[in-house]
């Protein structure tokens, strides 16, 4: 018997291959209004960055306000001369639309696992830079909705969140239900709030830090043919 027939996927760091998307928007932003990027102003950017998306998750500021506010402090600091109308913010947004890298083995696991099982993304960020990508990675045919924060109006970790996807699915039940992420913040600590089984996707091997226990931990997508059966 098919334990988990519908699967919650996070989209960056999950399938998606966030980091290496972000690092080409930024080079190429910079790049189009002749800004210097060199690693301190880089790190310094995904510091700002992380930290505004962490207010984001929980419910602190809005999402308006992560993307209204990480360039601008990034110019004050570094005192750059960059535009801070949004010109910027949009061009990136422009260029991050255009990164679809995969994870390792992510097209394939899809492709597979939509044979027996429904598919859904659920994911924090920007809703038309999350469709696009997700239509020019190959994902999208293999997912049968796609619930973006920006349109859901809560986002992960957020229970109402979940409350909505469920709302939204035909037939869903929490028993039956796995959420896969590499975010323990979002992701697995969203799914334990919302009762759904949760699996934590780490590559990287990091330390847990014992925040919230996930039900599974995998360092490879392909593990969840196991544990999805």
């Amino acid at each position: 018997m098919m334990r988990y027939p519908i699967l919650l996927f996070d989209a960056d760091g999950t399938l998606l291959d966030f980091e290496q998307t972000e690092a080409d928007a930024l080079t190429e932003t910079f790049r189009k209004f002749s800004l210097p990027l060199d690693d301190r102003i880089r790190n310094r950017y995904l510091e700002i960055n992380h930290g505004l998306w962490k207010a984001f998750e929980n419910g602190e500021i809005t999402k308006a306000q992560v993307l209204d506010t990480r360039f601008a402090q990034l110019f004050r600091e570094f005192n750059l001369n960059g535009p801070t109308d949004g010109t910027f913010e949009r061009c990136y947004q422009d260029a991050l639309a255009y990164g679809h890298a995969l994870m390792p083995d992510a097209l394939e696991v899809c492709r597979n696992l939509s044979r027996c099982h429904e598919l859904y993304i659920v994911s924090n960020g920007v809703s038309s830079t999350q469709f696009k990508r997700l239509e020019e990675s190959g994902l999208r045919p293999f997912m049968k909705q796609v619930f973006v924060s920006e349109d859901v109006g809560y986002q992960k970790p957020m229970k109402e969140y979940f409350d909505y996807v469920e709302r939204h699915i035909s037939g869903f039940d929490r028993k039956n239900a796995l959420i896969i992420g590499d975010s323990l913040a979002s992701d697995i600590r969203g799914g334990v709030t919302a009762g759904i089984d949760t699996c934590w996707y780490n590559p990287g091997c990091l330390a847990g830090g014992g925040q919230v226990k996930p039900d599974y931990e995998i360092r490879d997508l392909k593990e969840l043919y196991e544990i999805c059966g």
